[in-house]
């Protein structure tokens, strides 16, 4: 019995740790920087500054695996994965268009521009300039799944009728949390919206 309270407590130790740790590392991370343009009951209307990002393109339609793929291709690039071994800084949120193929984005931090970028050693790795953007986002708490995301989506679209806003029928999903945090998480849907409405 005390070697299961000893182990317990190791677990709860570790796992206080790794949310600290989590918690801690959300402080250094560069954000898509966006202005609240207006403020509805259960959405937001936002202005995203141009950025620039890294891309891959995934064949599958399912979030769990698409996002799995995605972030790993990613994830290697920016972790040294390219011709300089050279590390690039994580920032937030990872963007997924939502459809039956899905595009995963990571946004290239602020220092960088796209000729000063390390070759990626995977070729379906791609870089987009995204232009100022006007868009609406919902958001909601926990890990995204299909369903949810299915939910908000209808749910963020119904909406934008009922308030006569029309939108471009490009949805995204904004993650900003690392897989093993459990409190605090925070996801989006988004739609790009007409630039005047």
């Amino acid at each position: 019995m005390k070697i299961l309270v000893i182990i317990c407590g190791i677990l709860l130790a570790g796992f206080i740790g790794i949310q600290l740790f989590a918690l801690k590392s959300q402080y250094n991370i560069e954000i898509y920087p966006y202005k609240v343009v207006e403020q509805y009951d259960s959405f937001e209307i936002r202005r995203y500054e141009a950025r620039l990002f890294s891309a891959v393109k995934i064949s599958s339609g399912d979030y769990k695996s698409a996002s799995g793929q995605g972030f790993s291709v990613l994830a290697r690039y920016i972790f040294g994965g390219n011709d300089r071994n050279e590390k690039i800084a994580m920032t937030s949120p990872v963007a997924m268009t939502i459809g039956d193929s899905m595009t995963m984005r990571f946004m290239i931090p602020k220092k960088w521009n796209k000729a000063q970028l390390p070759k990626p050693n995977q070729n379906n790795i791609n870089f987009v300039e995204e232009p100022e953007k006007l868009v609406a986002a919902i958001q909601f708490k926990g890990w995204a799944n299909d369903k949810k995301i299915k939910r908000y989506k209808k749910l963020l679209k119904t909406t934008l009728k009922s308030e006569s806003i029309p939108h471009l029928n490009k949805f995204e999903l904004y993650g900003y949390n690392a897989p093993y945090e459990v409190f605090n998480r925070r996801n989006e849907i988004i739609v790009e919206l007409e630039q005047k409405f």
